[in-house]
């Protein structure tokens, strides 16, 4: 389980630095310095550096990582980013699988939820408004890269060829023809699968 908790406190520029960094050279490590060369010198602006290391982007040396070079790949780099999200964020996306798609005040009555009444209300604001700024520069329009598919299986010990799949369902009920498709839900915790297939089990395969 995991649930960043760095924010900005102004979102404005947050396009603009991911912009920025894929058109420039990947430093070796991402500093202060670095990001006035990209021409964001303010101290809001600094508070990316935090977001960046929630979302995997950099470590905790701030040196960038795989992901931060896979987002390089501009043809990649949204979905990259939805990767980073839906890791740094996997508490929330527990609570619900499509939280990129949440209003800024759902967002931040799960937060307050989630983060247990540590948090001030201002400061769960400015997380909410980070993460709902974030989710709208990502491609949720795909599922995770291979690569992202392959960590959480080797965290959970789950190969992806090992996860169950339902018999052929019922493909005609008298003279209708039904196409049934499942999407499977972005989970570390091979306890969902198996309960999905049970009741899949249950209610469609009689």
């Amino acid at each position: 389980m995991a649930l960043t908790t760095a924010y900005m406190n102004s979102t404005k520029n947050i396009e603009g630095i991911l912009n920025a960094m894929q058109t420039a050279q990947a430093p070796e490590k991402f500093t202060t310095r670095f990001l006035g060369s990209l021409e964001y010198k303010t101290a809001a602006d600094r508070l990316v550096i935090g977001v960046l290391k929630g979302l995997g982007f950099l470590d905790d040396a701030g040196v960038p990582t795989e992901r931060y070079f896979r987002f390089l790949d501009q043809s990649e780099g949204k979905r990259v980013l939805a990767e980073g999200i839906r890791e740094a964020y996997d508490d929330l996306f527990r609570i619900n699988i499509k939280s990129n798609e949440l209003s800024h005040a759902d967002v931040k009555n799960k937060l307050r939820t989630l983060t247990q009444g540590s948090k001030s209300d201002g400061v769960l604001d400015d997380m909410a408004k980070t993460f709902v700024e974030l989710c709208s520069l990502a491609d949720w329009t795909t599922l995770p890269s291979p690569t992202a598919n392959s960590q959480l299986s080797e965290q959970d010990g789950v190969k992806e060829n090992d996860i169950p799949m339902p018999k052929s369902l019922p493909a005609s009920l008298g003279q209708l023809c039904y196409n049934i498709q499942i999407i499977l839900p972005a989970t570390r915790d091979p306890a969902v699968y198996d309960a999905l297939f049970k009741s899949l089990r249950e209610h469609l395969l009689k």
